[in-house]
């Protein structure tokens, strides 16, 4: 999933909602915003394993559902929930390439965020908070050597920024950009003996959606 395609999915989104001539509502205290829209997860090739080589996880989109509830105007608390699948391969150890299949995560996030221009069709804001990220289903095909794969469940930090538009009083078109700061230790079971590693993913969150105002 490129970052035009994700584009593109708000376009469409927003076509199909064609927007009406009359005041801005803007945002209130008390506001309750359910989102759904799609997401590109990109991570960064990072990490250490004991016996050499970079992880390489996979690029990936997935559907998003996020809330948002406004402290007030200008400060608003928001949760996402999505689960994403990658493929993982060790590159460069001391014994080649190794894959290690896939791993789901579920990677719950809490940003604080701050509005600026609460008032306007176009309304950015930028937000800080945290991320728990769970790690499921390791499985998939794997390295012949490779007898489990086991990736730790981790706390990460989060930078968030974005811009919703005001199509109706309710409804809002949606862009978004996450960064996470996400490093899960990883236990590998091999014909050779456990191997330790860790994976800096630190991933990209690229998303669109449509949000629905209460």
């Amino acid at each position: 999933m490129q970052f035009k395609t994700i584009a593109a999915t708000l376009a469409l989104a927003v076509a199909a909602m064609p927007a009406m001539a009359q005041d801005v509502r803007g945002k209130q205290a008390g506001d309750i915003v359910l989102g759904a829209g799609i997401i590109g997860v990109f991570p960064r090739n990072a990490g250490s394993t004991t016996i050499g080589g970079t992880p390489h996880p996979s690029d990936t989109a997935t559907p998003q559902l996020d809330l948002t509830y406004f402290l007030s105007p200008n400060f608003a608390v928001n949760v996402i929930a999505a689960t994403t699948r990658h493929d993982v391969t060790v590159r460069g150890t001391a014994v080649g390439d190794v894959g290690l299949g896939r791993v789901w995560l579920l990677p719950p996030t809490v940003t604080l965020q701050y509005h600026p221009l609460p008032t306007s069709r176009f309304s950015p804001y930028v937000g800080a908070g945290v991320n728990y990220t769970v790690a499921y289903g390791e499985g998939g095909s794997r390295h012949p050597a490779v007898s489990s794969v086991d990736v730790q469940n981790a706390w990460g930090f989060a930078l968030n920024a974005g811009v919703d538009y005001e199509i109706t009083p309710n409804w809002l078109a949606n862009v978004d950009v996450k960064r996470l700061w996400l490093s899960p230790d990883v236990r590998v079971s091999t014909a050779l003996g456990p191997v330790r590693g860790q994976a800096d993913l630190d991933p990209w969150i690229v998303g669109a959606s449509v949000r629905y105002r209460f």
